[in-house]
């Protein structure tokens, strides 16, 4: 229990220093300007991957056309168009799922299934559908851990194992997925793109094959969600309901609200109509118009695959548009409109974390400072001797990675922070090192420490849920409960990831 509270202790002032990223971008833009000031107009020269020398200057930003560079393209082309305009993506994606989220649909699943589900593989179940939920952003932290903790006291088990489990999924278990082009994958696929390009970094994976940037680790995640499946159904039965199965907890009156009603069941019969009539839609239009061709020049073109996001919130939105008019959620067409408005509220923070960090980043590639600075690690890994060793590389990443998120929370925030450097820099040092095995390794750490910081935006709501049935349970306690979910997926998963790289199995398609 001390040692718990020593560790949170310690993170919790580390963090408490730590300012909100957007203070973060706001101020290395200054610090970059001023950088400008001193090392503009010097020349210096970089080793590329194939043994060749470019030599670049380091633009002076206080110049008339600098400037002018600076207001002209602020808005549209550093911000709206950054990288294609992943902004926009990402507002798309959240149309299907404010649908699915608002018309109640994701919780009468979540519901339905625990009902439904043998009391031997609730586990699995819960940690399972924790990973499926990252589809729609918030909903397992403030749906499933509570219905959880709810299923498992209903069927007389401690709630707190249920929701250990749920956490461990949603959270730990962050970039797992069965389903291609979640949030994550635009956020990482697309900036690992542009990231590569800003320093002609060849946007090839392992085994030499050009990469979609949405599912160039989806090979991978998949297999990630079986591993963790079965990783955290251990550490749920043979730790966590080990040690908390004999714990006294309070069983508020909620849990009668466990159950789905009849019209709902009657609802998520027509989710499944809207589901098998809008997946019908997408294939058709996969096999006919979008199939894919040989282009003049000799390369092949995908344009379904290139727009399957647009596909996946079209499913998502007819999905969860039959269930809430079947449900009695949405009335009139308007409140289709209600239900994404409401979603795209929750983005709010994204749109200006994205301002800030997309002109940031602009300046840094436009300086050419991001070369400088990559140019210099590269140089300083050949120096210590991990030229030679993707897995030290891959290793060095994750430990990183996982440090920082101790501490810096969101995964946008630190991508955009490391992507970057990470990116160009391991290419450059061992050409192993393609753009989606560093996004994996890299949302590999991201996610495994999750759970163990009481700096994660929602380790307050996840405590006070758990509080719920146990008054005095501390975020100590949290980090405790959590740390073999912690530990074993950050473990498994890293092998995992090493057992791809070292036979060149392909990361995604």
């Amino acid at each position: 229990m001390n040692k718990n509270r020593n560790i949170r202790s310690i993170v919790e002032k580390i963090g408490s220093k730590i300012p909100d990223p957007i203070i973060i971008f706001i101020v290395f833009y200054i610090i970059l300007m001023f950088i400008s000031l001193i090392l503009g107009g010097r020349s210096f020269s970089v080793i590329s991957y194939d043994g060749s020398k470019t030599v670049y200057e380091f633009k002076q930003m206080f110049t008339s056309e600098n400037i002018r560079w600076i207001f002209s393209n602020a808005i549209t082309t550093n911000w709206l168009s950054y990288g294609g305009g992943i902004l926009g993506i990402l507002l798309i994606v959240m149309f299907g799922i404010g649908i699915a989220e608002e018309s109640g649909l994701l919780s009468a699943l979540i519901r339905k299934l625990g009902n439904t589900v043998n009391k031997t593989f609730l586990p699995a179940m819960i940690i399972f559908i924790g990973i499926m939920s990252n589809i729609a952003t918030d909903v397992g932290y403030l749906v499933l851990v509570p219905l959880a903790g709810m299923l498992y006291a209903g069927t007389g088990k401690n709630p707190l194992v249920g929701m250990a489990a749920a956490f461990a999924g949603v959270s730990a278990g962050f970039s797992a997925n069965l389903i291609p082009a979640t949030v994550s994958d635009i956020v990482v696929g697309n900036n690992a793109e542009l990231f590569a390009q800003n320093q002609n970094i060849p946007f090839l994976s392992i085994t030499g094959k050009p990469l979609n940037p949405i599912t160039m680790n989806y090979f991978f995640i998949a297999a990630s969600t079986f591993l963790l499946i079965i990783v955290g159904t251990v550490i749920n039965i043979k730790i966590t309901e080990k040690k908390y199965s004999s714990l006294k907890i309070e069983t508020p009156p909620e849990i009668s609200t466990f159950t789905v009603s009849e019209k709902e069941n009657r609802a998520l019969l027509f989710a499944l109509l809207g589901f098998i009539i809008s997946a019908i839609i997408v294939t058709l239009i996969a096999i006919f118009p979008l199939k894919s061709y040989i282009a003049a020049d000799g390369k092949k073109v995908t344009p379904f695959i290139d727009n399957i996001i647009l596909f996946v919130t079209f499913i998502f939105f007819v999905s969860g548009a039959f269930y809430g008019f079947a449900a009695g959620k949405f009335k009139v067409p308007s409140d289709l409109i209600s239900a994404m408005t409401k979603q795209l509220g929750g983005m709010s923070y994204v749109i200006i974390l994205t301002f800030f960090c997309y002109n940031f980043l602009a300046l840094f590639s436009y300086t050419n400072a991001d070369i400088f600075i990559t140019g210099l690690g590269a140089s300083f890994l050949q120096k210590v001797g991990l030229s030679g060793s993707p897995i030290l590389l891959i290793l060095a990443v994750i430990l990183v990675t996982s440090l920082i998120n101790l501490f810096v929370g969101g995964m946008t925030a630190k991508w955009l922070l490391l992507g970057p450097l990470f990116i160009p820099m391991l290419y450059n040092v061992n050409q192993s090192m393609t753009p989606e095995v560093v996004t994996a390794a890299y949302r590999v750490a991201d996610s495994c420490t999750n759970t163990i910081t009481p700096l994660m935006t929602y380790a307050g709501i996840i405590l006070s849920q758990i509080r719920r049935y146990k008054k005095d349970f501390t975020a100590g306690n949290l980090i405790g409960m959590m740390f073999p979910y912690s530990a074993a997926f950050l473990i498994s998963w890293t092998v995992l990831l090493i057992v791809f790289v070292t036979f060149k199995i392909p990361l995604g398609f």
